[in-house]
C-alpha cells in the first residue's frame, strides 16, 4: 500500500509539473492548428466576426487555378534542390579543413558561426545594401563587369542572390554538425586505413563519409525543412521581387493573408504546406536512418 501511494504520488507530482507546460504547448500550437482547419474552409477576411463555410473550394481554387501559388512552388523546389547540395557539400568541406590542426581554426570556426547569429531579416537589408550600392562601389574601383550586374533586378540573378545569401548565413551552424561528426569519427579506423596504404581521398570516401552518416542526416534533415519554409530573407531582400519571380510559398502565403486579407484562403495554403513538409521529413528520416543501419 505504502508502494502504491508512494507510485500515485509520484505520478500526481509528475502531472501537476508537467500540466503548465501541456497547457502553454496546447493554446500555443494545438489550438491555432485546429483552428487554422478549421478557416482552411471558410472564406474570412480576418475581420468579420463570421466566417463563410465553402468546403474545400479553397483548396480546388488553390490546385487548379492559383498561377501565383504554382510559380511559387516551382520557386521553392528549385531554391530547397540547390539550397540542399551546395550548403551540405560546402559545410562538409569547410569542416574537414576546420577539423585540422590550424592555429587559426578557432577564429575561422567563429568567422563562418557568426552569421547564422544574425536576423535572417537583418541580414537580408545588409545584403541588400552590398547588391543595390557596394557592388556599384566594386565595380568602380575593379572594372569588373561581374558588379555591374543587376543582381537584385534581373529574374534569374536575383533567385541566385536569394541562394548564395541564405548559404552565406547558415553554413555556419552546419560546418558545426559536420565537425561535431568528423570529431566522433575513431582514429583507430583511420590509422588502420592508412597502414592499408589507402590515401586522403580514399581514406575519406570509404570511412569518413559512412561514418558521418548520422551528421549528414541531421544536416539533410534541417537544411530540407528550413529550405522549403523560406520567408525572412525573400521579404528583406528582394520583397518578392521583381515581379514577384521570387516568391516562396511561405511568402505567397503571407502576402495572400497579411496583405490582401484571404485568411481562409492563406490558411489553407499553410496547410497543405505543413502537411507537404511533413510527409517529405518522414520519408527523408525513414530512408537515411535505414541507411544509418544498413552502414
Amino acid at each position: 500500500m505504502k508502494k502504491l501511494g508512494r507510485n500515485g504520488l509520484g505520478r500526481l507530482e509528475f502531472g501537476l509539473f508537467t500540466l503548465p507546460v501541456i497547457l502553454c504547448v496546447a493554446f500555443a500550437f494545438y489550438v491555432p492548428f485546429f483552428m487554422s482547419m478549421m478557416y482552411s474552409l471558410t472564406e474570412w477576411n480576418g475581420i468579420s466576426k463570421s466566417p463563410t463555410f465553402i468546403g474545400l473550394e479553397n483548396f480546388k481554387q488553390i490546385f487548379l487555378g492559383d498561377e501565383n501559388f504554382s510559380a511559387a512552388s516551382l520557386f521553392t523546389v528549385k531554391y530547397t534542390f540547390l539550397y540542399i547540395i551546395l550548403i551540405n557539400v560546402f559545410a562538409i568541406v569547410l569542416a574537414v579543413i576546420l577539423d585540422q590542426k590550424l592555429k587559426s581554426a578557432s577564429v575561422l570556426r567563429a568567422a563562418f558561426f557568426i552569421p547564422y547569429i544574425l536576423s535572417l531579416v537583418i541580414v537580408g537589408f545588409i545584403w541588400k545594401f552590398i547588391f543595390m550600392q557596394g557592388f556599384d562601389s566594386f565595380s568602380q574601383l575593379t572594372g569588373w563587369g561581374i558588379f555591374e550586374l543587376s543582381w537584385l533586378g534581373d529574374p534569374k540573378l536575383a533567385f541566385y542572390s536569394v541562394l548564395i545569401v541564405s548559404v552565406w548565413q547558415s553554413i555556419g551552424f552546419y560546418i558545426v554538425i559536420y565537425i561535431a561528426g568528423l570529431q566522433a569519427v575513431p582514429q583507430e579506423m583511420l590509422e588502420a586505413a592508412t597502414v592499408d596504404g589507402a590515401g586522403p581521398f580514399r581514406r575519406f570516401f570509404n570511412v569518413t563519409l559512412p561514418l558521418l552518416a548520422p551528421a549528414i542526416t541531421i544536416s539533410l534533415f534541417l537544411s530540407l525543412t528550413n529550405a522549403i519554409k523560406i520567408f525572412d530573407m525573400i521579404l528583406s531582400l528582394t520583397g518578392g521581387g521583381p515581379g514577384g519571380t521570387t516568391y516562396s510559398v511561405a511568402y505567397d502565403i503571407y502576402r495572400d493573408t497579411f496583405q490582401n486579407n484571404l485568411y481562409g484562403y492563406g490558411t489553407a495554403k499553410a496547410l497543405i504546406l505543413f502537411l507537404v513538409v511533413l510527409v517529405i521529413t518522414i520519408i527523408q528520416l525513414t530512408y537515411f536512418k535505414r541507411r544509418e543501419v544498413e552502414n
